[in-house]
């Protein structure tokens, strides 16, 4: 129910605030003037007979506004690249991705009318069930009318759309924060995503200390094995253990570490360079990551005779590694020969950083340790990704209920003497 609050001003005149709340959160409406307590009436009703929800048509502080005479309404296509195109913090790389999912993803979303019309989505139309309808549509996909075996749109996987949705949300957020308001709550807010665990995940490979031998043995170059063995040793992500520099290395003190303080990144398309340096994927991504005494070894021998700025992994001709030149002229071959002599698994690059975490989690070692290893921003990252795979603890974890259970319960009856 929605009620109606008195709120005299030091001047002397009352403002009547109509106030109710609206899926959990309180919204408020204010009137003022010689009529403000009968128009704070009015739209009580107006309220309570929509449901104790915003009046359809109405915004907040305007009044009934139609969205085709809304003058600050605007396609939501130009209004989210307008917010991408204001976005501070974020890197070259980013605004663009962004603006990808713009123009392939956001222009699929439309409005329906109440007549059942589809209308252009505008950033004042659009509605909770289309933004429903949105996302049942990138989950579906859309299949080619004249060939049902091939694609006009594939499906999107659970964390894709997860992630369209979030920037989505960001968008409407902006228009319901803007001054004027433009709308009067997000129609993001309440949709129901597709579970992320709903289907057999494939993408994350695990490697036996065996397997990753075999493709170790096959990769000749002996620069590129020390990479690999970098890699799988430390669990870095690639963008960090090749952009490390000699400077980064603490190898005498007690506790030799290497500091991960930059990683590669993808420059605006049409750069002259594909690729630059710059800060780490995420905050805790700064890091210090703790080396054993033959990863210390392998450093010494690498940037012995070297200055501080070069590279601890370098290319033939000395310069940093490249991520599709490795790939395609080391790893590739490698894992093509290894699978030809028996390996039962085609493991990415990325999977030797998943491999280094199974190596831990077998070794009992804390899931927070590893996170703090890995630079995961979240403990809650680490738990969904690599939580299944703790079972160390399993016989400890039946043994403690079999003794709980084992325990006679007191018999109803009896008392204490």
């Amino acid at each position: 129910m929605a009620s109606i609050v008195p709120r005299p001003k030091k001047s002397g005149e009352i403002t009547y605030q109509v106030k109710w709340r609206e899926d959990g959160d309180w919204q408020t409406e204010n009137f003022g003037g010689d009529d403000g307590q009968a128009q704070a009436e009015q739209f009580r009703k107006l309220v309570e007979a929509h449901g104790n929800k915003w009046p359809y048509g109405w915004v907040r502080g305007r009044g009934f506004v139609e969205p085709d005479e809304n003058p600050d309404d605007a396609p939501l296509i130009d209004y989210a690249k307008r917010y991408v195109d204001r976005l501070t913090g974020v890197d070259i790389r980013t605004r663009e991705d962004y603006h990808r999912e713009i123009r392939l993803h956001f222009t699929h979303l439309v409005h329906t009318r109440a007549d059942g019309l589809e209308v252009p989505a505008t950033i004042c139309n659009v509605t909770q069930d289309d933004v429903t309808d949105w996302v049942r549509r990138e989950q579906e996909g859309q299949q080619d009318p004249a060939d049902s075996t091939l694609w006009v749109r594939k499906k999107a996987d659970p964390k894709s759309i997860a992630n369209r949705h979030g920037l989505l949300y960001c968008v409407f957020q902006a228009a319901v924060d803007a001054t004027p308001q433009l709308r009067t709550k997000n129609p993001c807010k309440k949709t129901r995503l597709p579970r992320q665990d709903d289907h057999v995940d494939e993408d994350m490979t695990f490697l036996e200390r065996d397997e990753y031998a075999r493709i170790a043995t096959e990769i000749k170059d002996p620069d590129a094995r020390d990479l690999a063995d970098f890699l799988v040793g430390t669990g870095m992500r690639w963008s960090e253990a090749s952009a490390l520099k000699v400077k980064d290395l603490a190898l005498q003190a007690d506790r030799p570490t290497v500091s991960v303080q930059r990683a590669w990144k993808r420059a605006k398309v049409g750069s002259p360079e594909a690729f630059f340096l710059g800060p780490p994927k995420t905050r805790k991504a700064r890091r210090l990551v703790a080396l054993s005494p033959a990863q210390v070894e392998t450093c010494r021998r690498l940037v012995t005779g070297q200055g501080p700025e070069a590279f601890v992994f370098r290319a033939a001709m000395g310069g940093p590694w490249r991520h599709s030149n490795f790939y395609h002229r080391k790893w590739q071959p490698a894992v093509q020969a290894a699978i030809a002599a028996g390996l039962p698994k085609r493991p990415r690059l990325h999977d030797l950083r998943h491999t280094h975490v199974a190596w831990l989690i077998a070794a009992n070692i804390p899931l927070p340790a590893i996170q703090a290893r890995l630079g995961h921003e979240s403990i809650q990252t680490t738990v969904d990704r690599y939580g299944h795979l703790i079972r160390a603890l399993d016989d400890e974890i039946t043994a403690a209920v079999e003794a709980v259970m084992a325990v006679p319960a007191p018999r109803a009856g009896l008392r204490a003497v």
